[in-house]
């Protein structure tokens, strides 16, 4: 099997509609029903709703959650309710990889770190697919396309198996279809 990645050069949101449009090609392909996506402030939820709407894709919305970074939540009620309105799904829970402070332990940081060696988009996907696995919104072992980014904005996309974190062993990334170099600057 062939398969082509596509990395950016830079990160961030200049890269949110070549991401979307290598996903949505990629759900034709694979007939995944299914896409997970970090949205801090609701602006790249209302862009994925707006450029997934001719299609078939439930959305599977995860913002931070509440008290995260600031006493009040950046992703609206509003919004929340617009994406609910359109069969889609939002879910506030516990950010997996920022749990030092409630279990006393490092190891968390630790993983996210490892993680951000690939990117930050990567990170973030992992997460975010455990987080809608463990709410009940992906099932073990089902294929979905996860999007994330670095900072604002949507850089990389997987299509990963779903899996708990009572079964953190069995998540699988099986395609990277797009991510940043993630390179270090000499500067």
């Amino acid at each position: 099997m062939n398969s082509n990645i596509t990395y950016f050069e830079k990160t961030g949101q200049l890269n949110t509609e070549a991401t979307f449009q290598l996903v949505k090609e990629s759900l034709e392909t694979h007939n995944i029903k299914k896409i997970v996506l970090a949205s801090t402030t609701g602006n790249g939820a209302k862009k994925a709703l707006e450029f997934f709407k001719d299609t078939d894709v439930k959305l599977i919305i995860l913002p931070h959650q509440f008290d995260f970074s600031s006493k009040t939540n950046r992703f609206s009620q509003e919004l929340v309710d617009e994406l609910k309105l359109a069969g889609h799904e939002v879910h506030f829970g516990t950010m997996l990889f920022h749990t030092e402070k409630l279990f006393g332990s490092s190891i968390p940081t630790i993983i996210a770190n490892f993680l951000r060696c690939f990117s930050e988009g990567v990170k973030v996907c992992y997460e975010i697919v455990l987080m809608a696995t463990d709410a009940g919104y992906l099932s073990s072992n089902e294929r979905v396309i996860a999007i994330a980014g670095t900072g604002l904005g949507s850089d990389t996309a997987m299509i990963m198996q779903a899996a708990s974190t009572q079964n953190l062993k069995n998540l699988r990334i099986n395609e990277i279809i797009c991510k940043p170099l993630n390179e270090i600057s000499n500067s």
